[in-house]
C-alpha cells in the first residue's frame, strides 16, 4: 500500500507521514508548493506518476475569517481542488480520504453531533468544506470523509502551543467559555486514519478525542499542567468578535466508529497531556 498525503506541511499531514514512517508504510507527502490541487493538469500528471493506492487529502484553505473576503479562493481550493483529486483518484482506483471539519455544522445542537446530522454551515469556510464533501460523494466510489475539530499537533501553530507560550511567560489571558467542542490530537487522528484505510468500511466518520470542553476549559488544562491555572480567565465570544461566526457547539458523537467496531478515541485531557509531555521532551 502506497499513501499520498496532500498538505504534507501541515500539522495533520506531518503527523500522518511520521506515523506511516514508524509503521514502515510507504508514503509520499506533497506540500502546496509541490502540488497545486487547483490545477487539474498538474494533479493528473503528479498522481499518474506516483500511482498511489490511497490519497489522504489534508490540504485545505483553512483561514476562517479571510475566507469571508476570499470566497472564490476558498471554493477553488476546498471544492474544486478536492474534485480534481478525487476524479483522478477514481480513475486510478485509489481510496480517497477527505479531512473535513466541524464547521460544516451551525453549532445549534445541544447534544453530540453524529454523522447523520444534516450539515448547515455558518460561513464561507464551512460551506466550501461541505462542497468538498459533496464532490467526494459525487465523483468517487470508495471514500472516507473524516470530520474533525479543534486539531492540535507538533508541527506549526495551534491553540495549545499558543497557550503553552503564554503559560511559560506567566502571561494572564482571557479565553472564550461559551464555545464547546472536542479537541483532537493530530497524532491520534492520524492513527485512526491509518486504521480506517486498512479496511473497506467506507463512509462518513466523526473523529476527535472523546469528551468535550470550552476553549477556556481547554486552556485551563494547559495552564494547570504548567502550574499557573489562575492566570487564565473566562470570557464570552461577544468580547472577542471575529469576522466569521464560530459554531457555539461542535461536540462530536463517534457513532460510525462504534458501529464499525473501531477502537474508541482517548479522552482529550489524556491526549493534551501526552502532547505537552512530548513537547517538553523535545525542548530538553
Amino acid at each position: 500500500m502506497k499513501i499520498l498525503v496532500t498538505g504534507a506541511g501541515g500539522q495533520l499531514g506531518s503527523a500522518i507521514l511520521a506515523l506511516a514512517a514508524s509503521q514502515q508504510i510507504p508514503s509520499i507527502g506533497l506540500t502546496r508548493e509541490e502540488l497545486d490541487i487547483t490545477d487539474v493538469g498538474k494533479v493528473e500528471s503528479v498522481l499518474n506518476t506516483i500511482q498511489p493506492d490511497v490519497i489522504i487529502h489534508c490540504a485545505a484553505y483553512t483561514q476562517v475569517d479571510q475566507a469571508e473576503e476570499n470566497e472564490i479562493e476558498a471554493y477553488r481550493v476546498n471544492a474544486a481542488g478536492t474534485r480534481n483529486l478525487c476524479v483522478v483518484a477514481e480513475q486510478l482506483g485509489a481510496v480517497f480520504v477527505y479531512v473535513s471539519t466541524d464547521y460544516v455544522f451551525d453549532g445549534s445542537a445541544n447534544e453530540p453531533i453524529d454523522e447523520w446530522t444534516p450539515p448547515a454551515p455558518l460561513g464561507v469556510y464551512g460551506r466550501s468544506k461541505l462542497a468538498g464533501e459533496q464532490a467526494v460523494q459525487h465523483f468517487h466510489s470508495r471514500f472516507f470523509i473524516v470530520r474533525t475539530s479543534w486539531v492540535f499537533g507538533h508541527h506549526g501553530k495551534n491553540f495549545v502551543k499558543t497557550m503553552m507560550a503564554l503559560a511559560e511567560k506567566e502571561s494572564p489571558c482571557k479565553v472564550v467559555d461559551d464555545q464547546i467542542g472536542s479537541p483532537t490530537y493530530a497524532t491520534d487522528l492520524a492513527e485512526m486514519l491509518l486504521v480506517l484505510i486498512g479496511t473497506k468500511r467506507y463512509g462518513i466518520y466523526h473523529v476527535s478525542n472523546s469528551g468535550n470542553c470550552s476553549w477556556y476549559e481547554f486552556a485551563q488544562e494547559i495552564f494547570m499542567k504548567q502550574g499557573v491555572p489562575q492566570l487564565v480567565k473566562p470570557c464570552t465570544t461577544m468580547e472577542f468578535p471575529t469576522v466569521a461566526s464560530r459554531p457555539a457547539y461542535s461536540v462530536f458523537a463517534h457513532k460510525n466508529l462504534q458501529l464499525n467496531e473501531f477502537p474508541p478515541m482517548r479522552h482529550w485531557r489524556e491526549a493534551v497531556h501526552a502532547f505537552l509531555d512530548c513537547e517538553k521532551d523535545k525542548s530538553l
